[in-house]
């Protein structure tokens, strides 16, 4: 795990550390933990294991579900979309669903269907918690979002691993075929990561090298965790 100075850093590219958040809950002393990382990168394994652990102390925002709805086009067209620039995401709304989470209210977030390429018309509960858990490629490209957070992780594993864990998860989750998601890596996922994804990890508080798998760095964090529960 490597562990980023900031102090200076982060008032040369303009934006809040974590000590910075202002909006905190109401009722609840809440922390909020940013899990980031590229394709492929490991994040779910992080997310999930931090899940298996605390149970109920925690919930998870995936910003996957806040991508936007795209009713007006049909699924030819929306397979043409490019679902990795910040630009195909509602982060604005999760914003708005942190927040209110972090006021101790309970949310009901969009539920994507990756089959279909947009949105369902279901919508998933999540429920206030002292461990709120943000996850998602893109999610330190967004400044308000980055400022609601009190740590910023991201997941780092080498491309040639990301890209095969993709492809077996596209393929056998997803029902996607070989061909298209190559396509899309090619196409726009590569690119993206190197516009977006792997600048926006100048903002990480920590760098975690092969995400779940590096037990010292997971028991740092849990033991992290630990403390702020036994505090609040």
């Amino acid at each position: 795990m490597v562990l980023l100075e900031r102090k200076n850093r982060d008032r040369a590219h303009g934006f809040c550390p974590g000590e910075c958040n202002t909006g905190g809950g109401i009722g609840m002393n809440t922390m909020v933990i940013g899990i980031a990382g590229g394709t492929g990168s490991g994040k779910t394994t992080v997310t999930n294991k931090l899940k298996e652990i605390f149970g109920e102390d925690v919930s998870v925002l995936h910003h996957d579900s806040y991508y936007k709805r795209h009713d007006e086009l049909d699924f030819e067209e929306r397979e043409k979309l490019n679902y990795d620039h910040p630009d195909s995401f509602d982060t604005s709304l999760m914003v708005q669903d942190l927040r209110s989470l972090k006021a101790g209210k309970t949310v009901h977030c969009p539920v994507y269907d990756y089959a279909i390429h947009n949105r369902t018309d279901r919508t998933e509960e999540v429920r206030p918690t002292r461990v709120i858990i943000v996850e998602g490629i893109l999610i330190y490209t967004d400044e308000e979002l980055c400022n609601e957070m009190d740590i910023k992780i991201f997941v780092d594993t080498d491309a040639d691993v990301r890209i095969l864990r993709r492809i077996v998860r596209d393929v056998k989750e997803r029902g996607r075929t070989l061909e298209s998601v190559v396509e899309q890596y090619l196409s726009t996922v590569k690119p993206m990561h190197e516009q977006y994804v792997e600048p926006s990890k100048r903002r990480a508080d920590i760098i975690l090298p092969e995400g779940g798998h590096n037990l010292v760095a997971m028991d740092m964090l849990t033991q992290r965790i630990k403390n702020h529960l036994a505090e609040n």
